[in-house]
């Protein structure tokens, strides 16, 4: 077992155990939380937070663009433990894919 499949594991168990799988939210509703996450990390460098800033609230609770980003994945962790998706090996497939993708392929601007 890969290290991603065990933090997938871990995630999805921990969520599990704060009770955000008591009701089974809809898939759409976890998408909509990944995108939040995202939203969340705009909105840091919006208040003027550079991509690498990682900081403290008072309470020691950590903040900052990469804390946000790992939301993101602990979110998409969590979600492929509870629908048993090996994100591991999807991950893997589509890096070795990307590797023999024409350059810029899809020819848009961004």
């Amino acid at each position: 077992m890969g290290q991603i499949t065990e933090l997938v594991q871990e995630a999805h168990k921990t969520a599990v155990a704060h009770g955000w799988w008591e009701k089974e939210p809809e898939f759409g509703t976890l998408i909509a939380l990944c995108h939040s996450e995202l939203s969340e990390s705009l909105e840091e460098y919006r208040d003027g937070r550079q991509p690498y800033q990682l900081y403290h609230e008072k309470n020691g609770r950590p903040e900052g663009i990469p804390v946000e980003l790992a939301d993101v994945v602990i979110r998409i962790f969590d979600m492929c433990g509870h629908y048993g998706i090996d994100l591991e090996g999807a991950i893997l497939d589509k890096m070795r894919y990307n590797q023999w993708r024409d350059y810029k392929h899809g020819g848009k601007l961004i």
